[in-house]
């Protein structure tokens, strides 16, 4: 493993990631091309490339071809989007028509549907620059890929969405895509220094991919800005729909206005017993600065309904578990049918607690989802959301992907929940998390907005 340091510690107050949309005024008065900002990324991803792994597939000449015709439109004053011209990388388990789809999996080398999965076609479709696959682990939960922390490139860049979200905390690119069943989209954004929207159960199309337990992935934008996360994720939803029987995202187009909350709900999860003790102090204070700026913060101690919903949330660990192993027979268990070897331990130790499972133990385990919605939905007037971290540690030391235990609530309520890259310890990223309410994205993300703004003095007006 290469563990060469990275020299520039994370500060959230002067790192600042790659913008698209700060770009778009330079292509609309001709100052700036699509065309040049996609050159000046892929001398990025040629410097940094070698060290951060960041990327299974390239396909450049693709993503120039795109940009050149961006900046012919935008030269015409009719750009198709919001991300019009946008580079933008494909985690490695959506499909592409003119990339391989691997999975981290030998099972899958050189497999090409020759199709785009809904999110790939609807990126096209606004005139972004798919740039290239990036690397995730082994059926994106298994063996890690090859990927490493831009902050420290002896640390891991956390999972499953491990390619996107180095390639964006390296500046390589403004946005990539992920998905999420346990913390997928949300510890890598928190682990690498960037904005993540992992968007409310299916307002972002997950067809045309693999499929990684139904029932509870969720599809969302890594990103370098507040603003490129929302108007990515907004774009993408209104373009391929949300997944059948689920409405697009609402909202406007652009970054929804600072709204500041009244109201957070802090929860500690299951994974506070786990936390280090520098990032609970770290969380603490971000907590009395939101306390100071007149936003009132309530817990546990002080709700006996929120002390109930913290013990839902150690119950959840479990029913997770069950719910991705059942649902993950299909198509685990084929592959073990058939290519044994092609598998890594883990696999296989999940396909056959898969066939151990019975009908009436998912059946349970839905029914208790299904409760565990309504406790969440609940509190709706009485917060405006809830805040929590996004991690037990700074991103550990080596390849494993560390502890996906403060992203699984929200998969689990079906509810948005944000990565907001405000906090740093031992010069590393540390992410605070917001979650909201099922389908109400632009209210959450609107409260992140006035957080980052207002509390941080991070400027997000133009991205």
């Amino acid at each position: 493993m290469n563990d060469r340091v990275a020299t520039e510690a994370y500060d959230p107050k002067t790192v600042a990631l790659l913008s698209f949309s700060k770009a778009v005024p330079a292509f609309v008065d001709g100052s700036d091309t699509p065309r040049a900002y996609l050159e000046r990324c892929i001398e990025t991803i040629e410097a940094l490339e070698p060290d951060i792994r960041a990327f299974v597939t390239l396909n450049l000449d693709g993503a120039r071809n795109a940009a050149d015709a961006s900046t012919e439109r935008y030269r015409a004053g009719r750009p198709l989007s919001t991300l019009d011209g946008m580079p933008v990388g494909i985690k490695d388990v959506h499909e592409t028509e003119d990339m391989p789809m691997r999975v981290g999996s030998p099972v899958f080398e050189g497999r090409s549907s020759g199709w785009d999965g809904a999110i790939v076609y609807a990126l096209r479709k606004a005139g972004a620059a798919i740039i290239g696959k990036t690397v995730t682990t082994e059926f994106a939960f298994a063996t890690p890929g090859p990927t490493r922390n831009p902050w420290d490139h002896g640390r891991t860049p956390g999972g499953s969405s491990s390619g996107s979200g180095a390639a964006v905390g390296a500046r390589m690119i403004p946005a990539a895509t992920g998905s999420q069943v346990r913390g997928s989209i949300l510890r890598p954004a928190a682990y690498c220094g960037a904005y993540t929207l992992k968007a409310s159960y299916g307002a972002i199309n997950s067809l045309g991919g693999f499929p990684s337990a139904p029932s509870l992935v969720h599809v969302g934008f890594i990103a370098g800005t507040l603003a490129d996360m929302w108007i990515a994720s907004h774009c993408v939803s209104r373009i391929a729909d949300g997944d059948p029987g689920h409405p697009s995202l609402a909202g406007p187009a652009t970054l929804p206005r600072p709204d500041k909350p009244e109201r957070l709900i802090r929860l500690e999860t299951a994974g506070w017993a786990a936390t280090e003790a520098n990032v609970k102090a770290a969380f603490e204070d971000y907590l009395g600065t939101l306390a100071d700026a007149g936003i009132e913060i309530v817990g546990r101690a002080d709700d006996p309904e929120i002390e109930a919903y913290e013990r839902d949330l150690v119950a959840l660990r479990d029913v997770i578990a069950l719910i991705l192993t059942y649902e993950g027979r299909w198509p685990l268990a084929m592959y073990d049918d058939r290519s044994p070897e092609l598998l890594s331990p883990r696999v296989r130790e999940r396909v056959a607690a898969g066939r151990e499972l019975t009908p009436e133990d998912y059946a349970e385990a839905l029914e208790w989802c299904a409760a565990f919605r309504a406790r969440h939905e609940a509190f709706a007037g009485r917060a405006d959301g809830f805040i929590t971290l996004n991690q037990i540690d700074p991103a550990p030391v080596g390849m494993p992907v560390g502890d996906a235990v403060y992203g699984e609530p929200s998969s689990v309520a079906g509810c948005p929940a944000l990565n907001l890259p405000l906090l740093s310890v031992q010069g590393m990223p540390l992410g605070v998390q917001l979650m909201g309410f099922f389908r109400e994205d632009h209210r959450i993300v609107a409260n992140a907005h006035w957080l980052v703004h207002a509390v941080r003095g991070i400027d997000t007006s133009a991205g």
